[in-house]
């Protein structure tokens, strides 16, 4: 879907910015849909996730389709997605947000921590969710849920444009998510908002310091006042920020 490649620049610079950052970016440039709704880290991490997407699709399960035998299947679309998501992505998982059921558990999702993948988002649900807590990968999803995937959803289709929490998601899109959630970059603007958001997060750690000492917000955020502007600069001179 898109020849574009993360750079460690471009990701280090996303391991330093909150999602509420991107948010207010993406917004000034049109995209208001972008957080995927309803998923929350099974636990929380020191630092962002930040990767590519790659995709795996579900559909509701029919029974005569979905035995337990179709783990046998070498070619388990859910397996190779497993088996496939390139190291320092993350597997995006569209479950049309039907938690009822587990989408992946701490077997496989142990498996992309060790396969160097960068994280795991699915909008349904996960098995064994206190295994995948304790994994050094994040991991997102709408909630734990025991009955396996066959109960209520068929992996189907691999790395096509899927949907996930309400957000149309395009393998290669760059996925931020810190404690708050996940947000989905199209891949074309990952440079550009990782570069804008790293000096947005510095302004705000300064206002941050001012409201804590007393400061109004009124002509500090946003900064419409000469006299803020100047000890804003003055502040990233002395932080070297």
């Amino acid at each position: 879907m898109t020849d574009y490649i993360l750079s460690d620049e471009t990701r280090a610079k996303l391991k330093r910015v909150s999602t509420a950052s991107i948010a207010t970016q993406l917004y000034k440039r049109g995209l208001r849909n972008q957080f995927i709704q309803g998923v929350r880290p099974v636990a929380p991490k020191s630092e962002n996730m930040v990767g590519q997407a790659f995709t795996l699709r579900y559909i509701p399960a029919r029974e005569d389709r979905n035995p337990l035998e179709v783990f046998r299947n070498a070619d388990h679309p859910q397996r190779v997605a497993v088996e496939t998501c390139p190291p320092g992505h993350v597997l995006v998982m569209d479950a049309r947000k039907d938690a009822s059921a587990a989408t992946a558990g701490s077997i496989l999702v142990t498996r992309l921590a060790v396969r160097g993948c960068a994280g795991v988002v699915s909008d349904g649900g996960f098995r064994d969710a206190d295994g995948i807590g304790k994994l050094n990968m994040p991991a997102y999803c709408a909630g734990p849920s025991a009955p396996t995937n066959l109960t209520k959803h068929e992996a189907l289709d691999l790395n096509i444009p899927v949907a996930c929490g309400d957000v149309a998601v395009f393998p290669g899109d760059v996925l931020v998510g810190d404690r708050d959630g996940v947000m989905v970059i199209p891949a074309h603007l990952a440079d550009e908002i990782a570069e804008v958001c790293a000096g947005m997060e510095s302004f705000e750690d300064f206002v941050l310091e001012e409201v804590l000492a007393g400061a109004p917000i009124i002509g500090l955020y946003p900064c419409t006042k000469e006299e803020n502007q100047k000890k804003y600069e003055e502040w990233r001179k002395k932080t070297g920020r």
